[in-house]
């Protein structure tokens, strides 16, 4: 399906973009924790949402 040229290539750029992002967060870590202060709640409250409106819907549909 793939040849082993790809392969390595796949591999590699995984390993060097998960590098360069855990770099870019390290590096911002101190913007992140002012400006998105809140966000973890705001996340909590969507999945909540979401997860009531799935069972609204399969009270209704049922």
């Amino acid at each position: 399906m793939f040849s082993s040229g790809q392969l390595i290539f796949a591999a590699f750029f995984v390993i060097v973009f998960t590098v360069i992002m855990i770099y870019a967060y390290r590096k911002d870590i101190k913007l992140h924790r002012r400006y998105y202060k809140g966000s973890l709640g705001i996340l909590a409250v969507f999945i909540l949402f979401i997860i009531t409106i799935v069972i609204i819907k399969k009270f209704i549909v049922s």
